[in-house]
């Protein structure tokens, strides 16, 4: 076990949430961190160019991006330890979530360098808070797979899950996502949120058949998709809690996790749970 101080003198990779859309989302303490640091990685230096630019800022960014992570990430490593100030941003909104920077952020911490966040705008988190569905509970997925059969097997596993679902999804995929999520997920309440904190920001509520039927043309820039939870009351089999608990047992998964496990993924009691299992110890003695 490692208990580190973000600020305690030694050196800090700065992960830095970036605008989603509305320039003024960017923080005076997130300008503060980038008019400071010596380098910035960045997803693309294109689009971290006109960022800074807007703000009259000048500074060496070093491409960190999918295809590079952790070539780009060893070397930031290297300028932290030579005691450079170092900052990542991805495109928009947080990195990691989405977007590169895990690696980085993995490798600073197996390197001894702390890891602190400025924090920002988060598309997924706006529109949850704008939908209207449920925010008690939630998941976020992020990216189903482009490839149909793999992305149908994703929300087969997710299609029994209580909480709020949230997804991201691209112009050119939309259409097809939303149909393969009604006929996955059944017809469920679901809203899009789009081009959000910009001047044309939207939201579409409706079914997921609705929305799989509207004309997807019009649906411009990077997508969220807010998808309500399976709320059905079906029962569940003291079969079926056997099933998963084994299940969760080949995975290596202890007992009393593969309980507390079970017992949200199914809505089936804990105690309840728990009595299963000893009566079926008590058999086998």
């Amino acid at each position: 076990m490692k208990r580190n101080k973000s600020f305690d003198g030694n050196s800090v990779l700065y992960l830095v949430a970036t605008p989603i859309g509305n320039l003024g989302e960017f923080s005076s303490r997130a300008l503060d961190i980038i008019k400071e640091v010596d380098v910035i990685g960045c997803e693309d230096t294109r689009n971290t160019q006109k960022l800074l630019s807007f703000f009259g800022i000048k500074k060496e960014l070093c491409s960190l991006r999918e295809h590079n992570e952790s070539t780009s990430s060893d070397y930031l490593i290297k300028r932290l330890l030579n005691g450079d100030k170092v900052a990542y941003v991805s495109d928009a909104g947080y990195p990691c979530i989405s977007d590169p920077g895990n690696i980085l952020a993995k490798k600073a911490i197996e390197a001894g360098i702390n890891v602190s966040t400025i924090c920002g705008s988060s598309a997924f988190l706006n529109a949850l808070i704008s939908s209207g569905l449920s925010t008690d509970h939630f998941s976020f997925y992020g990216f189903v797979s482009p490839k149909d059969n793999e992305a149908t097997q994703e929300l087969n596993a997710l299609k029994g899950r209580a909480e709020t679902l949230i997804f991201y999804e691209s112009p050119h995929r939309i259409e097809r996502t939303l149909k393969l999520f009604h006929q996955v997920l059944g017809d469920r309440s679901a809203v899009i949120g789009r081009e959000l904190t910009k001047i044309n920001e939207e939201f579409v509520r409706g079914t997921l058949s609705e929305l799989s039927n509207m004309d997807c043309d019009t649906l411009k820039g990077e997508m969220v998709i807010i998808v309500e939870g399976n709320t059905s009351k079906e029962e569940v089999s003291d079969e079926d809690v056997f099933k998963r608990l084994d299940e969760l047992k080949k995975l290596g998964v202890d007992k009393k996790a593969s309980i507390e496990i079970t017992s949200q993924e199914l809505k089936v009691n804990k105690n309840h749970i728990k009595d299963l299992v000893m009566k079926a110890s008590d058999k086998l003695k």
